[in-house]
């Protein structure tokens, strides 16, 4: 895994690509700093933090884009799974190496924290809050985007759906308010899920026997708790949905506020999507 993050970490430097990260973020944040904190001689630093989170939505996709979709294209992808390491840390040192460069960029926006300590009363506890939220924030966006790179044939393509997974996280919270509540339409739903893990199920197998086992044993239990326990599917499709909802918890964070749930639930995120970038490298490896 040490081998892979160095490797990626010099591409992202001997590459355009490490540069013009570090650039557009930089700057965009600088701009941010310069208008929201000391044109207004405004001390909430995390207010800054907040304002620049839509970085993410074009800054994370340039960052992942060509992490795995560049190597399916140059056909080198055979050489690492050929290679003595597993796939989980190739993946692991590829997220890392991407979370590597996307900490030291943030650091560098710590020294405007210091100028508005030097220069007024900074809130620190907020601030430090901030920083954490926003690290574990970048963490899940980082992860989302090498998944989508595994998905991806070039980096065209894996930027641009990248850049569109995460508009679709960014608008959670308002497909929440137009989706229906009722029981008939989350009991659709159910059956939806359920045929999506026997489809995951034969996908992983090649198995009809076990897909449509998986398939009866969830229409079952499914119509059993909708007969039994209806109240069951009154809010599933917005439960579901806020799982997703990655920026809801990440304000109490720049209040100071370090819960344990927000962290559990940003570490859980990220490891989904790197397992499930695992999953699709393994599956392309034995096919």
């Amino acid at each position: 895994m040490i081998a892979i993050l160095m490797r990626e970490l010099r591409t992202y430097f001997k590459t355009p690509i490490g540069y013009i990260f570090m650039g557009l973020f930089l700057l965009v944040s600088g701009f941010f700093f310069t208008f929201v904190n000391l044109s207004t001689g405004s001390t909430y630093f995390t207010s800054f933090l907040q304002n620049i989170l839509f970085l993410y939505l074009f800054a994370i996709p340039l960052l992942t884009m060509r992490l795995i979709s560049e190597e399916r294209r140059s056909r080198t992808d055979q050489l690492l799974l050929t290679s003595p390491i597993t796939v989980t840390e190739i993946v692991l040192g590829k997220f890392l190496a991407a979370f590597f460069v996307y900490a030291f960029t943030l650091l560098v926006t710590v020294s405007y924290a210091i100028v508005v300590g030097t220069f007024g009363d900074l809130w620190i506890w907020e601030t430090v809050g901030g920083y954490v939220g926003i690290l574990l924030l970048g963490s899940s966006f980082i992860a989302v985007g090498v998944f989508v790179s595994a998905l991806s044939e070039n980096q065209v393509s894996a930027a641009f759906f990248t850049f569109f997974a995460l508009l679709l996280i960014w608008f959670i919270d308002l497909v929440k308010t137009v989706v229906p509540g009722g029981p008939v339409a989350n009991g659709v739903f159910a059956m939806i899920i359920v045929l999506g893990v026997a489809g995951y199920f034969y996908s992983n197998t090649g198995s009809v026997v076990a897909a449509a086992a998986v398939l009866l044993a969830g229409t079952l239990t499914a119509g059993a708790l909708y007969i039994a326990l209806p109240l069951v599917f009154n809010r599933l499709i917005i439960n579901a949905l806020s799982w997703f909802g990655l920026l809801e918890r990440f304000n109490p964070f720049t209040i100071g506020l370090l819960r344990f749930d927000a962290v559990v639930f940003y570490v859980s995120f990220t490891s989904v999507f790197l397992y499930l970038t695992v999953n699709v490298i393994e599956k392309r490896r034995w096919a």
